[in-house]
């Protein structure tokens, strides 16, 4: 099985999708990463080559195939044609030809999060030829579940991935960011995350799950 996840930033991709990555790389799949923000091309600032450098770090602990980083800057996104954006969704897309995506949940309180779904779901509308069979939400602590409460804006679970196998290695992959942690009760804290991937797990009894939304599945 080939899976592509499109991650706003660097380490949205272990936040949210972390456990089922290594979860699908032990199934000997095929595993491609977007970084929607990565300034690919440019000459990153001494803080984006730290974060860049950790999430290759992070990448090679969890045995990701594939790494594509799209040219755009975080927080300005939207400054960018929607030709341009839209393209390069379509590119990855028909270039992975996968058949399960991740994507961040739209109700999410970033709009690089929000934008990412958007240009994510024009490349994988439903056409001839088209290889996908699954799409996810996934979600995104200090993201999900923060924007002002609303119907749309609320994250509902349809699917719970075991992770119990991969919570610790979930974890140490995403210590690797350590430019990006806080201390808990932070919600980018490793207790944090650890402690929604066991309430999660005990929501479907299992010791530890990652949670999505299903957006479309073919079978």
């Amino acid at each position: 099985m080939r899976v592509l996840v499109f991650a706003p930033h660097r380490d949205d991709e272990i936040l949210g999708v972390g456990g089922t990555i290594l979860k699908r790389k032990a199934a000997g799949d095929h595993v491609a990463v977007c970084i929607v923000t990565a300034r690919e091309g440019e000459v990153l600032p001494a803080s984006t080559q730290r974060i860049h450098d950790e999430m290759r770090r992070a990448h090679a602990f969890m045995g990701v195939d594939e790494y594509i980083g799209f040219p755009f800057g975080a927080n300005r996104v939207e400054e960018v044609s929607r030709v341009v954006f839209h393209k390069a969704f379509d590119d990855v897309v028909r270039k992975v030809e996968p058949d399960e995506v991740y994507l961040p949940f739209w109700g999410d309180m970033q709009k690089d999060h929000k934008m990412t779904v958007s240009g994510a779901m024009v490349a994988l509308r439903a056409k001839s030829g088209s290889a996908t069979r699954r799409i996810y939400a996934y979600e995104t602590l200090s993201e999900t579940g923060i924007e002002v409460p609303a119907p749309g804006n609320a994250f509902i679970p349809t699917v719970y991935e075991d992770i119990s196998d991969y919570l610790d290695g979930k974890l140490a992959a995403l210590s690797f960011y350590q430019s990006q942690l806080h201390p808990f009760p932070n919600l980018r804290s490793l207790e944090a995350v650890e402690a929604l991937a066991k309430f999660r797990g005990a929501t479907a009894h299992v010791k530890a799950a990652e949670a999505f939304m299903l957006i479309r599945e073919v079978k």
